[in-house]
């Protein structure tokens, strides 16, 4: 089985993480290949940054198209998710999209936790799209940050791992997602100190995804559309095209 996990910001010490997380997570014979968008932000913060994200990642699927046979978007937000869902034709899924769903068989209500509050509106916007809204206990987030996003996780563990607590004595987590793609892998070093599940997106994307190849087989191309796409990459460009 091959994976394809894309960072869909262009910061290669952040897929570095993810890519050895999903390693760590995949099966015996799960091949991963992590990519950083071809182009783009250094980091996904803002509404606006998460709509800049979403045609780099679809990009970077459709520079890799045939060599896999399930896709990951692994950044917290999802970019491009619909699209790829509908363009790709094997299995696409986002790390939040897991992460959500993960968590809501392991609790009643998850927390959400991450390294900067500048995340929460693109967080709440994506909770709102899969419809679990109701079933979040609340975020806690980190103070701004505008550091190196790939040394975030070991920078902030401290801080992250209080606010997981938080989380759970305050919001009354029975599940807490660990949320973000620079964060990949910090959860095993700190789930003792947690109490409770502590979800890495990366891994439940994986997991998920390994599933999901076995539950829907490759499915036929879109029908070429009528109108072509002009201005953006070209295999971006084919990819639409069917």
């Amino acid at each position: 089985m091959r994976l394809l996990v894309v960072n869909s910001n262009t910061t290669d010490s952040v897929t570095a993480r993810i890519g050895a997380a999903a390693r760590a997570a995949a099966r015996p014979g799960t091949v991963i290949e992590a990519v950083s968008a071809p182009f783009g932000l250094p980091l996904i913060v803002t509404r606006a940054d998460w709509l800049v994200a979403g045609p780099a990642t679809l990009a970077a699927l459709a520079e890799r198209r045939g060599h896999y046979d399930a896709a990951i978007i692994a950044c917290f937000g999802d970019p491009g998710l619909d699209a790829a869902k509908e363009l790709a034709g094997v299995p696409v899924i986002g790390i939040s999209e897991a992460a959500f769903h993960a968590a809501c068989m392991l609790g009643r209500r998850f927390g959400i936790v991450s390294f900067t509050a500048a995340l929460r509106p693109m967080f709440e916007d994506v909770l709102a799209h899969h419809g679990l809204t109701a079933r979040c206990a609340g975020f806690r987030m980190g103070p701004a940050f505008a550091g190196d996003p790939g040394l975030v996780a070991e920078e902030r563990a401290a801080l992250l791992v209080d606010l997981c607590r938080q989380s759970v004595e305050q919001d009354g987590a029975e599940a807490v997602i660990l949320a973000g793609g620079p964060l990949a892998g910090l959860a095993p070093s700190i789930a003792a100190q947690v109490g409770v599940p502590l979800i890495d997106g990366t891994v439940a994307a994986v997991r998920l995804a390994e599933a999901l190849v076995g539950l829907a087989p490759p499915h036929a191309a879109p029908a070429a559309r009528p109108r072509a796409l002009t201005g953006f990459d070209e295999g971006l460009a084919r990819l639409y095209a069917g």
